[in-house]
């Protein structure tokens, strides 16, 4: 193995050299392994390899493996040998795929995955939205994605092996699956549940959909663009299934994937009539819109539940990296992309919110936010309160900005990444701080009100101890969340039962307020 690395090597290196040495045409050996920042599920290598045929010469090549070289089969996801021949045969069928060059197995030592081909260009969902380089093909984008995506979707799974190997849901056996997924974390969530009400209202009375091969996480984020051509790969097919193809037109079209650019439904790039056009191009046949819609509610549904299993794969263990409790967060995103799909309506944020310039036109855009959490802004009656010594705030500010300052521009790739997200965590953990217990506050007497329960106090008569009242709201807000949930679940609450709607757009709002107001879906609130 060479020492001309640039980064430390994982484990399983020595094991991974013997394969590449057996497996890669005109390998000779690793040079260097660089875990990508990328990819919340599965572990993604850029591998630098030594060439038999130029000694002085190296190429370079992509090792996808599973979470601890785990492979996650049956999670909802494909498994990943099922995902490799997903790979292989939409590039046989002119899909844009790196070729996979081989799967690992057992006896490797290296953990499940696969080697591909190395392709160059653009994956970061941000970059592709806003990069200059690519504002030349950026307008095509959404075309050239409902092009591949009907070329995914004429894949004959019988012949190909795709039927054999990928799990079959109709819609409303996806919906069930995803519903009874989030009521296995033990969580009371109650936009969730009335999203999955209202998805399964859409679907009475309609006939089975016609199956088809689906990527499931075509979105932008996992395509690969490229200045000169635009769109040169599709990536990630851990959750490939058959199922309704609209799937995933609405997936695309989902909010968490247009990276602040909420006017531009298309994966933040383009608009509903070009990706439509795309897909009608190869497919042949018309889209029908309002398919389409019910896909994109789905997916932020979808993605809400996604959320808070990564948080449960955090408390369990097996995944307990800063960026799981980190995503579990981005729930209330997706429940609030879910309420303007479902139920808009204007929201009446608490002084508190205001109070920290979260509502504010020009949050997220400052030098520094430092108003919306406390610090050098609190007053001097604080500092005297405090005794001169650091607050709480004071010092968990100051880890986030070592983290996103020092930490971060010491550091590169993956660990840089990291660093930005666990400062993002202490953000969330400061604007908890100061605003949330007036939140829950508020919301236990929005519970009481639309529950018309008798038996739970409303704020006003709890103690007078601020800490047994902090932990008392906590409790009986957490309570009157599983009434109302199982409510929802049994349909013993309408969906349209007064003051349900207000609720749900308050709670949900709140919850990103403290989670993420940068989040395009608050800004569009915040700016209402």
């Amino acid at each position: 193995m060479s020492d001309d690395r640039q980064h430390a090597l994982p484990d399983f290196a020595g094991a991974l050299e013997a394969v590449l040495r057996r497996e890669i045409r005109d390998c000779d050996g690793l040079v260097d392994a660089e875990r990508l920042s990328g990819g919340a599920s599965m572990e993604t290598y850029r591998l630098r390899c030594r060439r038999v045929s130029d000694p002085g010469g190296v190429f370079e090549i992509c090792l996808r493996r599973g979470p601890d070289g785990m492979d996650r089969e049956g999670d909802n996801v494909t498994g990943v040998e099922a995902e490799a021949l997903c790979m292989s045969t939409a590039r046989l069928a002119g899909v844009p795929e790196p070729e996979v060059l081989y799967v690992l197995v057992p006896g490797d030592g290296v953990g499940a995955g696969f080697i591909m081909e190395w392709l160059d260009g653009v994956t970061l969902g941000a970059r592709i939205t806003r990069a200059a380089e690519l504002e030349g093909v950026r307008s095509q984008l959404a075309f050239q994605c409902g092009q591949e995506m009907a070329r995914i979707h004429g894949i004959d799974v019988g012949s190909t092996g795709l039927g054999d190997v990928l799990r079959r849901a109709q819609p409303s056996e996806y919906l069930n699956e995803t519903w009874d997924r989030y009521r296995e974390l033990s969580t009371p969530q109650p936009m969730i549940d009335y999203a999955a009400r209202w998805l399964a209202t859409q679907l009475d009375g309609q006939d089975p959909v016609e199956l088809t091969l689906v990527h499931n996480d075509f979105r932008n984020g996992n395509v690969m663009v490229d200045a000169e051509a635009g769109l040169v790969a599709v990536l990630d097919w851990e959750t490939a299934h058959i199922g309704d193809p609209m799937r995933d037109l609405g997936w695309m079209c989902t909010n968490s994937w247009r990276f602040g650019q909420r006017h531009l439904p298309v994966g933040g790039f383009g608009r509903y009539d070009d990706l439509f056009a795309g897909y009608e191009d190869v497919a042949g046949v018309p889209v029908d819109p309002g398919r389409v819609q019910y896909w994109e509610v789905f997916g932020s549904f979808w993605w809400a539940v996604g959320c808070l299993g990564m948080a449960d794969r955090y408390r369990q263990g097996s995944d307990a990296t800063v960026e799981r409790p980190a995503i579990g967060r981005r729930s209330s995103e997706c429940q609030l992309d879910c309420v303007h799909l479902i139920i808009p309506g204007p929201v009446e944020f608490l002084p508190a919110v205001h109070s920290l310039g979260l509502l504010a036109s020009d949050f997220g855009r400052r030098a520094a936010e430092v108003s919306a959490l406390g610090g050098s802004t609190t007053s001097a009656e604080a500092n005297a309160a405090a005794g001169d010594m650091p607050r709480v705030d004071e010092i968990l500010e100051s880890v986030r900005d070592f983290l996103h300052g020092e930490v971060r521009q010491a550091t590169e790739g993956r660990t840089s990444f990291l660093a930005l997200v666990a400062g993002n965590s202490i953000d969330i953990a400061l604007r908890e701080r100061l605003i949330g217990s007036q939140l829950h506050r508020y919301e236990l007497d929005q519970l009481v009100a639309l529950l018309d329960d008798g038996s739970l106090r409303s704020s006003e008569s709890l103690p007078g101890d601020v800490h047994v009242a902090d932990a008392d709201i906590t409790e009986q807000v957490t309570a009157l969340r599983w009434k109302l949930v199982h409510q929802l679940r049994d349909g013993s609450m309408a969906l349209d039962t007064s003051g349900l709607a207000d609720y749900l757009r308050t709670s949900v709002a709140h919850q990103v307020a403290i989670d993420q107001p940068r989040y395009s879906a608050f800004r569009h609130i915040a700016s209402s």
